[in-house]
């Protein structure tokens, strides 16, 4: 039988209907592949949840507390603790819910929410730590003007900026991505509702939204760590013209903590994004996860406490005051 024009349109119309999966849920397939290790993963992923929330809580409570750190670098790095707590918290407790139930499937609606979440929260570290080298900056480069130009009013308005600069862009990118067809398998190889991994699931040309992923990633992403580069670049050029040795270290140990974290975060999330969805690997990509959503908020507390000794003295007085 010869079909018509129109007729072979209408088929390969009903034809796609037909292979194409209507996902109501995804299955997030996290370390499943390692099924006699979900006990010893449940404790470790359980224990550094909690190192997170007491030694970022413990930043929180005494960058407040102690008038020793009510200067705006402690402002930022208990706003900076309190964003990696939110940050964690997106991801770690389904993780945590999802090894227990040995259920780890997720409704689109959740999964959504955790997206847009967890965006929104990257992007908030992402522009908390240029303004956190742009406070370093400041102090080290314009030593004589930092309280004039980082005024309480100009700090509280750079954390603000830092929240809600990306949120109506990351609303519409999460919309954008589910609005796209997912078809195939639901099963989501990755720990959590993520974009690389989402993109991996979709019908079609995928191409547009690859685009504004990489559009994001350098708005988002690539001009905060260069406006962080900037900043330590005129740093560094006034350490290096400090006439004293003691002075430079002293300078230079400031920004140690701050360079550290940098590198974890911005180092394992441009991997994780900067690839096309042809290129995606899951494995890889779990493990770089892993890095900015566990490694960084765990390391955090203690690389700005253990090598500050403005912290190490405030903490002493907390727990004297506690023991006494």
């Amino acid at each position: 039988m010869i079909l018509s024009q129109q007729e072979k349109v209408e088929y390969t119309e009903k034809m796609a209907e037909k292979n194409l999966t209507l996902i109501e849920e995804f299955i997030l397939l996290g370390f499943s592949e390692l099924p006699n290790f979900q006990g010893f993963l449940f404790v470790v992923l359980l224990v550094i949840y909690v190192s997170i929330l007491l030694g970022n809580g413990l930043i929180i409570v005494i960058s407040n507390m102690e008038p020793a750190l009510q200067i705006p670098m402690y402002y930022f790095l208990a706003n900076f603790s309190f964003v990696e707590i939110c940050y964690t918290s997106v991801t770690l407790p389904r993780m945590l819910m999802n090894i227990w139930r040995q259920k780890r499937n997720i409704s689109l609606l959740l999964c959504a929410v955790q997206l847009c979440f967890f965006l929104i929260l990257a992007v908030t570290e992402s522009f908390l730590l240029a303004v956190m080298a742009y406070d370093r900056y400041v102090a080290i480069c314009k030593p004589l003007s930092y309280l004039l130009i980082m005024n309480h009013k100009m700090c509280f308005q750079m954390v603000i900026g830092s929240w809600v600069t990306g949120i109506p862009v990351l609303i519409g990118q999460t919309y954008q991505v589910f609005s796209v067809p997912f078809c195939g398998s639901n099963k989501l190889n990755h720990i959590f509702c993520d974009m690389p991994p989402l993109m991996k699931l979709t019908c079609g040309d995928t191409s547009g939204d690859e685009f504004f992923i990489y559009f994001d990633c350098v708005l988002f992403g690539l001009i905060p760590f260069l406006l962080i580069l900037l900043s330590y670049i005129r740093i560094l050029s006034t350490i290096l013209k400090l006439p004293s040795t003691t002075g430079r270290y002293k300078a230079f140990s400031t920004c140690s903590s701050h360079l550290i974290v940098v590198c974890l975060f911005y180092g394992s999330g441009f991997i994780a994004y900067l690839q096309s969805k042809s290129s995606y690997s899951g494995t890889t990509d779990k493990i770089f996860s892993l890095f900015y959503i566990i490694v960084t908020p765990m390391v955090n507390p203690m690389i700005y406490s253990l090598r500050n000794k403005d912290f190490i003295e405030a903490m002493r007085k907390l727990f004297s005051k506690c023991v006494g």
